[in-house]
């Protein structure tokens, strides 16, 4: 873990200071401490059959072991993820409204999307991803997240970097 923080750091010219596992997969928080992290945004607090079944951790940003942990936006009451799958499959009317309960409820939003969505994966049949994959990539994906962040403006939803938000929570 410390070795992947350092090629970053020099790659990059910047000093790495969160931690995202990929898949979203459990991580050791002594581990993630020990290589200097401060935050973590591994943590998807919902259920998804087969996948997570979290509904035994915070919702919201905590500590642990030391480390902040900002898990990834999910709805009130239900914890229904806003992650990138309901994104391109939700009515986009249906996840603005998730988004705006969480945010009213939460004060933030902590919602993720991959680079690839933003190509049109039909275009990939071949490589055998499912339909609820594919809908709404490429032109799609950017019409929609254009419309979430011209909405999310003017809402006055602040954006941000995670160091500025954890300066918001410092103060």
């Amino acid at each position: 873990m410390l070795q992947s923080k350092l090629k970053l750091e020099e790659l990059s010219g910047k000093e790495i200071t969160g931690y995202r596992m990929a898949r979203m997969m459990p991580v050791d928080e002594k581990e993630i401490e020990k290589a200097g992290y401060t935050y973590n945004t591994s943590i998807n607090p919902t259920y998804l059959p087969g996948r997570y079944n979290n509904f035994n951790i915070s919702r919201t940003h905590f500590i642990k072991d030391k480390v902040l942990q900002i898990p990834a936006s999910v709805s009130p009451i239900v914890r229904f993820p806003l992650f990138w799958l309901s994104f391109h499959n939700l009515p986009l009317s249906i996840y603005k409204t998730l988004a705006s309960w969480t945010y009213k409820k939460d004060k933030y939003l902590n919602i993720y999307f991959h680079p690839w969505e933003f190509t049109d994966l039909n275009d990939f049949e071949r490589f055998g991803f499912p339909g609820y994959v594919r809908k709404n990539t490429g032109v799609k994906m950017i019409e929609r997240m254009e419309i979430l962040i011209s909405w999310m403006k003017r809402k006055h939803y602040p954006f941000g970097t995670f160091q500025e938000f954890i300066k918001t929570l410092e103060s």
